[in-house]
């Protein structure tokens, strides 16, 4: 179950951090992007292990990411949340809001994971500002020792998409404080020089090659597939998490099938072509 910190519970793990050091098997999970708690609340009570909510390509702003945690809590599912860039005042503002587990989009180096990091812990660990009292968090200070302990309920993961990012690989998995890694394919595949093309067996292997680095540092690995050999694939190679669909995706193409099914094809009359003038 993901951590409940009701007053007087003293019990600071983070549950996906625990889950990814002793699950049996790689975790599953989706995006959440539709910005809608309802949606959110039917995905979190799916059976998968973990829902990404996500603000960098998606409608969610710090009102709608809020209302989707609280339409979630209760659920057996870990929640990721994505803001749409590595920033210190953004993500001060998500774990306040009670976010506990961040997937950083485009970190391309130590430097850049080591400013994610910093961002989650207050001083003197880090730079995050100080407003427990304020903070659903913390539940408005009536959490024990919340301000003392708060780095221990918080996960982060950084995103690798980017050749850079696969090229300081092994430097972004040593930053303390960084406790995975998430492959980005199609970002990946873009800053390849090819755009689209995240099937492309270059950027499976720099997948891979990533992969093999989290392994051989001791740490987490995930990476976004939604065509089913591929994640398999890299699966089969070592990633300890997954993405396999989003819930826009899901209803997009669902509700294409339907009308393939039920909405009848325009007919398209044959012209005529003259044979005089």
């Amino acid at each position: 179950m993901p951590l409940r910190v009701e007053p007087g519970n003293a019990d600071y793990t983070n549950t996906f951090r625990d889950a990814l050091a002793t699950a049996d098997r790689p975790l599953a999970g989706m995006w959440v992007c539709s910005g809608s708690p309802l949606i959110a609340e039917l995905c979190a009570g799916s059976g998968l292990d973990w829902l990404l909510i996500d603000a960098e390509h998606s409608p969610n702003g710090l009102e709608s990411i809020m209302a989707q945690l609280q339409a979630v809590n209760g659920y057996p599912v870990d929640v990721l949340v994505r803001p749409p860039v590595n920033d210190t005042v953004l993500i001060k503002q998500y774990l306040d809001l009670g976010v506990q587990n961040l997937l950083i989009p485009m970190v391309n180096s130590a430097a850049e994971a080591e400013a994610a990091v910093a961002a989650t812990r207050y001083p003197p660990h880090g730079v995050r500002g100080v407003g427990s009292a304020l903070a659903r968090a913390a539940r408005w200070n009536r959490i024990p020792d919340y301000l003392a302990r708060a780095g221990e309920t918080v996960s982060v993961t950084v995103q690798i998409e980017s050749t850079a990012a696969v090229e300081a690989v092994e430097n972004i998995l040593a930053v303390d404080g960084v406790d995975a890694i998430f492959l980005g394919p199609s970002d990946l595949a873009a800053s390849m020089g090819l755009l689209g093309q995240q099937e492309h067996p270059d950027v499976r292997a720099a997948v891979e090659h990533c992969l093999a680095a989290a392994k051989a540092a001791g740490k987490p690995s995930g990476v976004n597939a939604f065509n089913p050999d591929t994640a398999r694939r890299y699966l089969d190679s070592g990633a300890n998490f997954i993405l396999v669909g989003a819930d826009v995706a899901i209803l997009a193409r669902g509700s294409e099938a339907l009308a393939a099914e039920y909405v009848p094809s325009p007919v398209v009359e044959p012209v005529e072509t003259p044979t005089s003038y």
